[in-house]
């Protein structure tokens, strides 16, 4: 009833398990339901799939995100985010409108991927027709496992080609400032430039604002002919599509983390990575919320090098040394225990997912922060 799929990023999990699904006659007595992590996702995913299955956006594929519905009562494969499903759970307990779901870049543990997991763990003993496959990234495969009582693992192959990772530490100033690492992208992309080859570059920056700073830096530094496009989850659909669209010109692709697991970025053969990745973070001294910028986990450093692996031999540039990276966390820590629990309680009481010391949490908070 349960099963995991386990696979690199780009092994083609999120665009070919629905397919697998409906050919298994699946999607007949209810939606095939595939959430994603974030609305840039699900578009995409339910554009690529639809065009997969040769059928109009919003027929036999329909994806529903906050303040769009482009799904039909005959839909039969319907994706969204992960918050969309959650909130459905308030109206239709027992998701009587789905035969199959599918937790799609279940290793990203935010908040909603949590409560997702932990409530289908509960639906599967009212529903035992209802089938469920969570897929992730190689990452925490067997603590899946466990949670859903040692469910089936089943890993995919995902990168095809090699990558190289090369070390390329910024050079310390006094004050550690923006510009160092603008400059250390730009002696990156002159590296990857020397080698000759085609291939498009892409970076990953911590946020919009360092986004917009090193596009600036990259269209004063290189020469016309090439295109720099930003990807971060605010961009309008328009722009967004853009990257799904390669013009001809060689690209750089400034993205946030969104381009780390939940989506692909077609053409990519190089990639330039900052370290860097905001947070949520609660401080429990202050009482606030802080989004700030921190070292990635040495989980999320091999998701970005693994995004270059597709198309070629690839490059992959940390802009860090390699001490620095073998120091890090292991893995992102799941949103649960960085965030204020007060949220996380009042979302409970509200989609009456009960107390939140009897809830089947992967990762249970601890009892003082309750």
């Amino acid at each position: 009833q349960i099963v995991i799929i386990c696979g690199e990023t780009g092994s083609g999990k999120t665009t070919q398990i629905p397919k697998i699904c409906l050919e298994l006659k699946r999607g007949t007595a209810g939606y095939i339901g595939c959430t994603q992590p974030r609305r840039i996702a699900a578009r995409s995913v339910a554009v690529r799939l639809a065009e997969e299955l040769r059928s109009e956006m919003g027929q036999a594929v329909g994806y529903k995100v906050r303040f769009t519905d482009k799904t039909r009562p005959d839909s039969y494969i319907k994706v969204m985010t992960d918050g969309i499903l959650l909130a459905e759970t308030h109206s239709d307990r027992d998701l009587a409108a789905y035969d199959t779901i599918i937790i799609d870049e279940a290793h990203e543990r935010s908040l909603n991927i949590d409560f997702l997991l932990g409530y289908v763990k509960q639906l599967a003993a009212r529903r035992p027709d209802l089938k469920i496959i969570i897929t992730s990234a190689t990452i925490d495969a067997d603590r899946f496992s466990k949670h859903f009582n040692n469910a089936p693992v089943i890993e995919v192959s995902g990168r095809l080609y090699p990558v190289e990772v090369r070390y390329r530490p910024l050079e310390k100033d006094d004050e550690q400032d923006e510009g160092d690492i603008n400059s250390g992208i730009l002696s990156a992309v002159d590296e990857l430039w020397s080698l000759g080859n085609s291939g498009d570059v892409l970076v990953f920056l911590p946020g919009e604002r360092e986004i917009r700073e090193a596009a600036e830096a990259l269209r004063k530094h290189h020469p016309p002919g090439v295109e720099i496009l930003p990807l971060f989850a605010r961009l309008s659909a328009t722009e967004q599509d853009r990257i799904f669209k390669p013009a001809g010109a060689r690209r750089i692709v400034l993205s946030t983390n969104v381009a780390e697991t939940s989506l692909t970025v077609p053409g990519i053969r190089y990639v330039i990575d900052t370290g860097h990745a905001r947070l949520l973070r609660y401080s429990v001294r202050n009482k606030v919320d802080m989004l700030q910028v921190e070292n990635i986990s040495q989980a999320a450093g091999k998701q970005r090098s693994g995004r270059c692996g597709r198309v070629a031999n690839g490059i992959a540039i940390r802009l860090y040394d390699e001490e620095n990276f073998n120091l890090r966390e292991a893995f992102t820590p799941p949103e649960i225990l960085r965030t204020s629990l007060a949220g996380v309680i009042l979302k409970m009481a509200a989609l009456n997912l009960g107390d939140v010391e009897n809830f089947p949490f992967i990762d249970a908070p601890n009892s003082r922060a309750i």
